[in-house]
């Protein structure tokens, strides 16, 4: 009788291991890559801003109040899709909104802001993509939260969303005691 029972108990184990492990993986943020970056010092950098490229901007200087680094392209319909949503972000004041201009032309970079709105407090350029790699970039959009000591709290890969602000950066937002929500 066990023996005629066996092929089943193994087919219901089976199946209720793999049941477990779709459960468990609808649970993880499909955009969450692992970022060794979190909950660790950002990575220094001096760039050119792209409205005016004599001036740059070195990452010590943004300490004092937590900003958002979006990372766009003008070369990214991505971006195009999230850029309503950043733009929103940035007028409800809540958090520094700044833009990371990556892999771009700047005459394109200029002329996608002027038709799309320019939410960022100023964007800086990473023509060559060096710096993007010390941040861990993958590509476009992505997104960190840097708290008001320079330390990175979240890093999204992908368009942002209303119920990822409100729900995961908000929070951290209010966690910083530099945060103003």
């Amino acid at each position: 009788m066990l023996r005629r029972l066996l092929p089943l108990i193994v087919f219901l184990a089976l199946a209720g291991l793999l049941f477990a492990g779709i459960r468990l993986n609808e649970q993880r943020d499909p955009n969450a890559l692992p970022s060794p970056l979190i909950g660790r010092q950002s990575p220094g950098f001096s760039l050119p801003r792209l409205d005016d490229p004599s001036l740059s901007v070195q990452e010590p200087e943004l300490r004092g109040t937590p900003y958002l680094m979006n990372v766009w392209g003008s070369w990214c319909p991505a971006c195009r899709i999230e850029h309503p949503v950043v733009e929103a972000i940035a007028r409800a004041g809540q958090v520094r909104v700044i833009g990371f201009n990556y892999k771009d032309e700047r005459g394109d970079a200029l002329r996608w802001l002027g038709q799309f709105g320019d939410p960022y407090e100023f964007s800086v350029v990473d023509e060559p993509g060096r710096t993007a790699i010390e941040w861990g970039v993958y590509g476009a959009p992505e997104t960190f939260l840097v708290d008001s000591h320079g330390v990175v709290r979240f890093k999204h890969v992908g368009p942002l969303t209303w119920d990822l602000y409100r729900q995961r950066i908000v929070p951290l937002l209010e966690a910083d005691t530099g945060a103003t929500p």
